[in-house]
Formats: structure tokens, sequence, C-alpha cells
């Protein structure tokens, strides 16, 4: 996109992810949103648009009209505050139209929030509520569920490319050792690869270690046009490419199930922006919904070559030691999924990275990151790049 202002972050907190019976969606939102203010220095009244991402809050919580809900909590009054649905990429897709607010010059500074209050239903209705984000005409009416849709793609891989189970559980017990030294992970649990490969199926080939959490949690970030970030914050990280896009709802639609059109259209236009290519990215937060998942996305992304994604994990290229550390954080898998904060919660994530603020899991080359975060089954996907200023 030519002619954009350049924009940065100013701004970054979020709550632990868990199960916290004693919170609300609000008083997640507004906890996430208030770290975020006092990151960056500045009040609410500083605000000029507010963003929130949220994929079923009313149908986890029964409320509706979420977005002003939430900022007036904030004490954001007389601004736009508007909600963003896109499934598990909700709050990506916050963040990118922020990020257009700000880069096309309408605002100066603005906030995304994301969030989600899940354990609040028992675990069928949890599983109901997300199978909405597939198609409900056609997929869901059959009886599919995402575990058993990233079921076929998994098996679908295994068949296309030789990706193994071990592949697969490699991919959770590199995400679980990170995510045990995360303090705000909602599973801080080392296990080993054959407690991975063991673990009760859920629908094969995945089993229990292969499938993300049902938590709560928020994320948020203060975004700011780049030449005022001095004014808030003295460590301003640069938003140097974002892109979404978007592809078929159902699994079927699709012409190859271990691919996902989205995420490469999206990427290529964030590589774009940022000038640069998948070899300059140094670290990545992936959308690990379930482990297949951070394995086609790392191909699909350009990191490695297509059906190469489970033997490079395997052989230790995403630890955080590796070649390319691919969520430090712990990743969906570890850390949590409380699906409408997961993309800023990523976004976050780079911040803590690039400020050199992720204690124990703090990386060694974090100069540049990237975050992918998907929709569905790959109907949805925001590719963000972020850089040291």
């Amino acid at each position: 996109m030519s002619g954009l202002r350049a924009v940065t972050i100013v701004g970054a907190g979020k709550t632990p992810f868990g199960a916290f019976p004693n919170h609300d969606l609000r008083s997640l939102a507004v906890t996430a949103g208030e770290k975020a203010l006092k990151n960056a220095n500045l009040g609410p009244n500083a605000i000029e648009s507010f963003y929130l991402g949220n994929f079923a809050g009313p149908q986890f919580t029964d409320q509706n009209h979420l977005a002003p809900y939430i900022s007036t909590a904030l004490g954001m009054t007389g601004i736009p505050s508007t909600r963003f649905e896109a499934a598990c990429a909700s709050s990506g897709a916050a963040f990118f139209q922020a990020f257009l607010g700000i880069a096309s010059g309408v605002y100066d500074v603005a906030m995304v929030v994301g969030v989600e209050k899940m354990t609040c239903q028992p675990t069928p209705r949890v599983t109901e509520i997300l199978a909405g984000a597939g198609d409900c005409a056609t997929e869901v009416k059959a009886g599919s569920t995402f575990p058993s849709l990233f079921a076929m793609i998994a098996r679908r891989h295994m068949h296309d490319f030789g990706t193994t189970r071990e592949h697969l559980s490699a991919v959770a017990v590199k995400n679980h050792a990170n995510g045990a030294l995360n303090p705000d992970a909602q599973m801080r649990k080392v296990i080993t690869l054959g407690q991975a490969m063991n673990a009760r199926p859920i629908a094969e080939p995945l089993n229990l270690y292969d499938c993300s959490l049902i938590s709560d949690g928020a994320a948020a970030v203060v975004l700011c046009a780049a030449d005022r970030a001095r004014e808030f914050s003295d460590r301003p990280v640069r938003i140097l490419g974002v892109a979404q896009a978007s592809d078929f709802v159902a699994l079927d639609r699709k012409a190859d199930i271990t691919t996902f059109p989205a995420v490469r259209a999206a990427a290529k236009k964030a590589y774009e922006m940022a000038g640069l290519g998948p070899k300059d990215i140094q670290f990545a937060e992936l959308h690990d919904c379930f482990t297949i998942a951070e394995i086609v996305a790392m191909e699909d992304l350009g990191f490695v070559q297509r059906g190469c994604g489970g033997f490079f994990t395997a052989e230790g290229g995403t630890r955080r030691d590796g070649a390319m550390p691919i969520n430090a954080s712990g990743g969906l898998k570890s850390k949590g999924h409380p699906v409408g904060a997961t993309g800023v919660a990523q976004i976050c994530d780079l911040v803590q990275q690039i400020r050199c603020e992720a204690g124990e899991r703090q990386l060694q080359r974090h100069s540049i990151g990237l975050a992918q975060n998907l929709g569905g089954s790959g109907a949805t996907c925001v590719v963000t790049i972020l850089g040291d200023s």
C-alpha cells in the first residue's frame, strides 16, 4: 500500500490466560487495556478510536454491543468503538483495521483489545459455539468440529509428505517447554515426547496434546503514528507490514487442504509492505490451534519448503535456540487460546521479545518478528511483521 503513514506500537498489555471464574469478559478486557495504557504512558482520553476483537462474546456470555461496553469501562466516550469478528482471527482483524485508521491519517492514536471468556460454558457447548466458525450449512450440519477438520488436514499432510505422529508431538513438546517459562501461560507444564504421543485420542490422528486449550483472557495494544511515538514511549515498536486475506469457510471447498491460500496471500502482502522475505524473519508466533496448524503455517509462510515443517520441527529447527524460533511464548497450545484475544496476544508477545522483556524466553535474535493469526480452517488470516525502532 503506497502513501500510508508509518505506524508504531507504543503500549502493550495482557492478562494471564486460563480459567478465571471470578472475572467476567469486561473485567478481563479492562485489565489488559489499562495495562496497555500504562505501558504507553497515556490516559484513555488520548485514544481516538477503539477496536475490539471478539469472536463469540454474545454466545459465551449473553452480552451484545461489546465494543462500547468495554471502551466506556476503560474511560473512553465520544469516540468510535467497533467490534470485529473473524473467528479466531478476530483481534488480528481488529488490529489490521486500527493500523489502517492511523496509516491513512484519520487517527493518530488508537487502541485494540482482544478478549474472550470461554470457560463459563461446558466443553460441549464451547465446541458447538466454535463450530459456528465453520460452514453450518454443510460441514457442521454433517457433524464436523474443528478437531475433526484439522485431523483431516493432518492425515492428508501425512499421506502427501510423510509427516508423522512424532512430528506432531514434537510441536507440542517444544511449545510446552516454552510455555513452562511463560508466567502468563495457562499450562506451564513440560511434557515428554512419549506423553505427547500416547495421550487420549481426540480425532485421529490428533490427541489431547495436539489441541489448544479452552481459555479466558485478554490482550491490548496502543497504536500511534510514528512521528508522535516518542511522545508516549521510548521503546516504540514499528509495524513493518500487516495484511489480511480470506478464503472459503468450508474445508471441502479448498483444492488442497494441506495449504491455506489465505495465509499465503496475507504473507505475500505483508512481506511486500515490509520489503522483507521469509529469510529476514528472526522469530515468529504462529497460530497453533492444533499442532498440524503450526506445521502448515511455517510452510505457507515460506520458512521451510512444502512438506518439510514436521521434519524441521523434529530436528529442533523451531526451538528457542533453533534456526527459526516459533512460539517462544508457548503458543496457543501451552499459553492458551481465548480465541478473540489470540491475535493481539501474539502481537504482545512479539513486542516483548523486541523490547527484550521476555524473561527466560528471551531470544538472541529478536529484531524482526512475525505473527500469523488464523480464523477457522483457514478462511481468514492476518499476518503482522514488527521490527525494532
